[in-house]
């Protein structure tokens, strides 16, 4: 099988006059701005979890719980691939700005919600500025670095992605048992305005303006068909149940309306999420890598501060310091990965061994039990932070080299895209997994079980403090059926690991382009088909 990939790199010059790359010191100036807007969207998805019981208790509202975290999704996600295909059209620097903007002004108006309705719109105005921020960062990237230094600075943003995910739970505890449940969302402000100065102040690319048309039914085809996915998976499925009219109605919408997309994409001028990105091997293998691994790991990342609240009776600050082996590995693997892909220009490696390492970590997660130690638990979380931090932001660096550099926007956040649609989805599902198999376990458990009973500690689960709340041998029942129930949900993943890892291994790889690069020639060999050659 041929390994070639007919793409012109992300580096190559453009037809407007070549790439306008940034020097070293330069870099570091804008990557100080890039690194806090990318950490304010990554932390807002982790922050408000261990804040939800007192919001949901100050505002009575326990029944409107998960649309404080679905509507930052919907339109986070949702918005993703529009952000990329505007930059793309009218530059990077306006739209981050206009991102930022948008970010802080949820955040405000979200520490000053009145009620849980209040809250929940401006989250979702909060998600609509994050979905900018996560993909114009990485595309910004793309445009002032060439693709072989790249991976030096890419291993910083992983490390930023994986401090985020676990300082998001620690500082919402620390906050919401400090100042209050508002501080999560005040302290995005001085953060904020930092990025914001930097990126006004630096961040002046030039860029070529040409005719355009945005493509706003592709845009509104896609937000719809994602909102529908998501809210079949994450509301409709859990609460109302999967094979009831409403959720099948929303699941059979989101197909069409994907479908819709497709061909809308097709035919305009000017798409949002251009179809000839995904006839190369490259970009459209490490794009369903992307998925894969974020529907892998966010489960890891919601049930693991469970594990550690319910059954190690930890305090959501606690928890979010129990987790910092994660980040340790996240660090370890992820800035030298980027250095030696740097030194080297070979990726492909990388992400072989993250699907083998992230696999291994849920293998070793599926054995947790209620005495088992916290050391243990410590190593697993390492290789599973060192796993993530080998591909999380190769991938993107990889995808971006093998597109025409007028699509890097585009190609930047449609990887976002995926990774986010695979959180969600692996999140919806692992949560589906869990309480169905938590019931199972129960009535295994509990002698001469009665179906009111499993169904009173199921929902006894569903919170920490009421949990803790019961009285032997009823509570040790609940833990130990909780904890049967998580090891199911980690080995769940590995199918989907194992797809992933296929993946890695027949995605082709292609030299990265260096600063002084001009176009490859249409139809250049891979590195490996390159190499093939030159032993014969």
């Amino acid at each position: 099988m041929s390994t070639t990939e007919p793409a012109t790199a992300g580096g190559a010059a453009p037809t407007d006059g070549g790439p306008n790359y940034l020097s070293h010191k330069q870099i570091l100036v804008v990557l100080g701005g890039l690194m806090a807007g990318m950490f304010l969207a990554a932390l807002d998805q982790s922050i408000v979890g261990t804040a939800l019981p007192r919001i949901v208790s100050e505002f009575n509202s326990l029944d409107k719980l998960s649309w404080v975290v679905t509507a930052y999704l919907l339109t986070s996600t949702a918005s993703t691939p529009l952000w990329g295909k505007v930059s793309d059209l009218y530059g990077r620097r306006p739209l981050f700005i206009a991102a930022i903007v948008t970010f802080l002004a949820g955040s405000v108006l979200a520490a000053m919600s009145q009620n849980i309705e209040m809250l929940i719109g401006f989250r979702a105005v909060q998600g609509l500025g994050a979905g900018g921020l996560m993909s114009l960062a990485f595309a910004t990237i793309g445009d002032v670095i060439p693709p072989r230094e790249r991976g030096k600075y890419m291993g910083y943003f992983g490390a930023v992605f994986g401090l985020s995910s676990v300082a998001g739970p620690l500082l919402g505890g620390l906050l919401t048992d400090g100042p209050g449940w508002r501080w999560i969302f005040w302290i995005n402000l001085p953060i904020g305005l930092v990025a914001l100065g930097i990126v006004a102040a630096v961040l002046k690319l030039p860029h070529t303006k040409r005719s355009h048309k945005i493509d706003y039914l592709g845009a509104s085809t896609v937000a719809a068909a994602v909102t529908s996915l998501l809210l079949a998976v994450s509301w409709s499925g859990p609460n109302n149940g999967w094979g009831t009219g409403t959720t099948i109605a929303l699941l059979v919408a989101s197909v069409v309306l994907a479908v819709a997309f497709v061909l809308i994409e097709l035919r305009v001028a000017e798409p949002i999420i251009p179809m000839d990105l995904f006839k190369g091997r490259i970009f459209s293998g490490y794009a369903g890598f992307a998925f894969l691994l974020g529907f892998a790991m966010f489960g890891a990342l919601i049930f693991l501060p469970l594990y550690l609240q319910a059954v190690k009776d930890l305090s959501p600050t606690r928890s979010g310091l129990a987790l910092l082996p994660m980040i340790v590995g996240i660090f370890s693997a992820s800035i030298p990965s980027g250095q030696l892909m740097s030194k080297t220009g070979r990726y492909k490696i990388y992400p072989v061994i993250s699907a083998v390492m992230v696999g291994a970590a849920m293998v070793l997660l599926s054995t947790l039990s209620l005495d088992t130690p916290y050391w243990q638990l410590a190593i697993y979380m390492f290789v599973m932070g060192a796993g993530l931090g080998l591909s999380m932001q190769i991938t993107v660096t990889a995808a971006q080299n093998s597109v025409p550099r007028q699509h890097m926007g585009s190609a930047t956040s449609t990887m976002t895209f995926f990774r986010s649609m695979g959180g969600a989805i692996g999140t919806a599902v692992y949560g589906a997994v869990l309480t169905s198999r938590l019931k199972d376990h129960l009535a295994d458990i509990i002698p001469n079980a009665t179906q009111s009973m499993v169904d009173g500690l199921a929902k006894a689960a569903n919170s920490v403090q009421a949990l803790h709340g019961l009285k032997e041998p009823l509570k040790g029942f609940a833990l130990h059926g909780l904890v049967d129930a998580m090891d199911d949900v980690f080995l769940v993943s590995l199918p989907f690991l194992a797809i992933a890892l296929v993946l890695a291994v027949i995605t082709p790889e292609q030299r990265l382009a260096g600063r002084n690069d001009g176009p490859k020639p249409e139809g250049e060999e891979s590195l490996e088909s390159s190499a093939a050659a030159a032993m014969h």
